[in-house]
């Protein structure tokens, strides 16, 4: 079905997200959308999914007009969405939240529902256990669940917003293919990704935009450089990672440590981070790093065995205890578990203030507009946070972080961000590392995780390894670590 968007705007409380916007997308073609963070790429698609409406313009699909009301209205015009975010009810089991809005006979037989999710699901190298509930999945996993039932619904155009990511490669090569059948059969795929590589890959054209405009469409092959100087503004030049400076003296330590969720048992029998080093969690999302993150940061009430802050022990203590000795934990769900939607920024940041009894909004208003200036992030003082771009929600995210914590512990740092957002959120990490900080990061990229990091502890199958230095692995190693076919590498269990 072919797609056309003819000169949309689109405004928040003042700040203009699409700007006389107009594209369009071919039957039978996988169409790329470009754009640094705050471009308007997710405002644009939103609207063409009937999450949005437009301030001004008009869609067409197949040169007929359409009103696009709801996100009911677009799938029964027969275009779905993949968000980075998915929509999806988390007391629900997987199989429940794959039947939602579907239309099949099927949907009323639970054994010939669960044969259908099968039949959708193997193709896809996914791994998804149908009964267990949404809440027990990544954001990654999420995220595949949403692929599945989006191409079970039997969608004409599919927008995917950033579906690579938490995904491996066998997942994404098994995705990619489905991608090229379907457009074989006359669909269209709207492609939005940060990473190029997959749009060299993938996309039979391009439309960049920035600053909400459309500044440029380009149709294959490309010339990277110059698709990031048209997303930009600018070339951009990728400098080496600022070095880390490790102390010899663990900072934080954990020592016969067990620790549960309803799918995986972890243990560790020794481990310990140390001051001014950052360390990458590799693996398929949903393998314990989640989980591990969590227990290093005091939210696993239940779990067991000693962790200790500069000797300090704080096992079974709450999370307040861990705040305040310096420990930062940062969710890769940044709507769900990270920031508070309704709120603005300027709440935000009271919300972390010293107060007493009485807020003082003179203060809160310079304090917040500091912090947007020095974080760089597209949005005002009271903007809502659900209304920032993903990136800029990442921003407000470590602006929120004391530049007194100590151990960072963050999900999925850059997840969903341009290239230039990416090498500033790590110039910030790495100077807080050499003022002394220690960062753990999860990240499905494991390419940022070798840049990145000094050391690497890879989780697999519930097992996880001993940290092993950065510069002894090649993606090669951690990918066959990842999937199992190397056992030859210490285990902390």
């Amino acid at each position: 079905m072919k797609v056309e968007l003819r000169k949309i705007w689109k405004r928040f409380a003042g700040v203009v997200a699409n700007q006389e916007v107009s594209f369009t997308a071919e039957a039978g073609t996988i169409h790329g959308l470009l754009g640094e963070n705050g471009a308007g790429k997710s405002t644009l698609v939103k609207i063409l999914s009937g999450n949005l409406q437009p301030d001004q313009g008009l869609i067409f699909f197949d040169e007929n007009p359409v009103d696009l009301r709801s996100p009911a209205d677009a799938l029964r015009a027969g275009v779905g969405m993949l968000t980075q975010d998915p929509l999806d009810i988390p007391v629900f089991s997987v199989l429940d939240n794959f039947l939602l809005g579907q239309r099949q006979s099927w949907r009323w037989d639970r054994q010939a529902a669960l044969q259908e999710f099968q039949a959708w699901q193997e193709p896809m190298g996914f791994h998804l256990s149908p009964e267990v509930p949404l809440a027990q999945l990544s954001v990654g996993e999420r995220q595949q669940l949403e692929i599945l039932r989006l191409l079970a619904l039997g969608i004409k155009v599919l927008i995917l917003d950033e579906p690579t990511t938490g995904i491996s490669l066998p997942q994404k090569a098994a995705l990619f293919q489905t991608l090229r059948w379907l457009v074989s059969q006359g669909g269209t795929i709207i492609f939005v990704s940060h990473k190029l590589t997959d749009v060299e890959e993938l996309c039979d054209q391009v439309t960049v935009l920035r600053q909400g405009r459309v500044v440029a469409r380009q149709e294959k092959p490309y010339a990277r450089s110059q698709l990031i100087a048209l997303m930009f503004d600018r070339e951009l030049e990728v400098g080496e990672p600022i070095a880390s400076q490790r102390s010899s003296i663990p900072r934080l330590q954990i020592r016969q440590a067990d620790f549960t969720d309803q799918l995986l048992h972890l243990h560790i029998e020794e481990l310990g981070f140390y001051q001014g080093e950052v360390v990458g969690l590799a693996g398929l999302e949903g393998n314990g790093q989640h989980l591990f993150l969590r227990f290093c940061a005091g939210l696993l009430p239940g779990a067991t065995g000693q962790i200790t802050y500069m000797e300090t022990d704080l096992s079974g203590k709450p999370y307040s205890v861990y705040f305040k000795k310096g420990i930062r934990y940062v969710p890769g769900d940044r709507l769900t578990d990270g920031l508070v939607a309704g709120l603005t920024l300027s709440d935000h940041l009271a919300l972390l203030r010293p107060q007493g009894m009485w807020i003082n909004r003179r203060e809160i208003q310079t304090h917040t507009q500091a912090m947007i200036d020095l974080f760089q992030i597209r949005g005002q003082s009271r903007t809502q946070v659900e209304q920032l771009s993903g990136g800029n929600q990442q921003r407000l995210q470590l602006a929120l972080l004391s530049e007194h914590a100590q151990i960072l512990l963050l999900e999925h740092p850059t997840r969903g961000l341009d290239l230039e957002s990416c090498q500033w959120i790590w110039d910030i990490l790495r100077k807080r590392c050499q003022a002394g900080a220690t960062v753990v990061f999860a990240s499905a990229d494991l390419e940022e995780i070798l840049r990145y990091s000094d050391r690497v502890m890879v989780f697999s199958g519930g097992a996880i390894s001993a940290p092993r230095p950065t510069q002894d692995l090649t993606l090669t190693d951690l990918g066959q670590m990842i999937s199992g076919s190397r056992s030859d590498f210490p285990s902390l269990s």
